[in-house]
């Protein structure tokens, strides 16, 4: 991604198939992740950090606390923080001269306002078209991008549903200064997602696209549709969590495992629809 012209970013369990527990661990499987990727590109490389619940301090966030020790260490200077604005997070990144680029999990102004206050260079609107943990607002992406542009001073990027280029220059058209994309990266020929979670998204369609809980969605599985029918029942709000005790999204994404995982996608799967490089994508994108 990042010898392709974007910003390679490395989430918490990068390059991982096996779960581990222990935050030292996780920290010393990130730092080799890092030193193999520093082989393969001289161009900036950033990590992926969850801020701390609320209430907490960034010690009590254990794995948080180790990720950061590791990257300092390693001189990594791009973070893309998701979650909440944590002031005393941000002014330690920013300690560190780090480049701290803000995606509130919902995106509002207030929560805008903040990480630019508590000193983000640039702050994510993500619309709730997009793939992974859906904001708890339903805003599209031509809602939420404008709304926060105007509200902050500093570069905002859009999210949400964004998978060809006609996406990235609607999103300028409002006034983003740059994308941040996920899922349309997972249907490329370097993504570790299984080659058959690949081939489900390529032969769904937006009709196969079930909500499975209150902040996620995914392409119908076996697994989804029981989640689904749960969820259309009663709205049950624990199936986030029952989600994440059976996996998240390591069965389904990246072994393959349909009775057990979900496969999360956009909303806009239906142009999901080719396999190419990460390079060949960047291009296409930024044509």
């Amino acid at each position: 991604m990042s010898n392709a012209g974007g910003l390679g970013v490395l989430g918490p369990n990068a390059g991982q198939i096996e779960v581990t527990d222990d935050p030292i661990d996780t920290a010393e499987r990130m730092r080799q992740e890092l030193r193999k990727a520093r082989q393969l590109t001289d161009k900036p490389i950033g990590l992926n950090i969850l801020t701390p619940k609320s209430g907490q301090n960034v010690a009590e966030s254990v794995f948080t606390a180790a990720l950061l020790k590791m990257a300092y260490e390693e001189k990594v200077l791009h973070f893309a923080v998701v979650g909440s604005a944590h002031e005393e997070l941000f002014q330690d990144i920013k300690a560190h001269n780090g480049t701290l680029i803000f995606r509130p999990l919902t995106p509002t102004v207030a929560q805008m306002q903040m990480g630019e206050r508590f000193g983000a260079d640039i702050l994510v609107a993500t619309g709730s078209d997009e793939g992974g943990v859906m904001p708890r607002q339903d805003f599209g992406t031509f809602t939420v991008v404008p709304a926060m542009v105007d509200a902050v001073s500093i570069p905002v990027f859009a999210a949400g549903g964004i998978n060809d280029v006609r996406g990235v220059r609607a999103a300028y058209a409002l006034g983003a200064q740059g994308v941040y994309i996920g899922s349309r990266f997972l249907l490329t020929e370097e993504s570790p997602m299984a080659d058959i979670a690949k081939q489900a998204v390529l032969d769904a369609q937006f009709g196969d696209i079930l909500r499975v809980s209150p902040t996620q969605r995914s392409v119908k599985t076996p697994a989804a549709v029981k989640y689904a029918r749960r969820y259309c029942d009663n709205q049950d709000p624990m199936l986030d969590r029952e989600i994440s005790i059976n996996g998240g999204l390591r069965p389904g994404m990246l072994l393959g495992d349909f009775e057990r995982g979900i496969i999360s996608v956009n909303n806009g799967v239906d142009m999901l629809n080719t396999v190419p490089s990460v390079k060949q994508l960047v291009d296409d994108l930024m044509a």
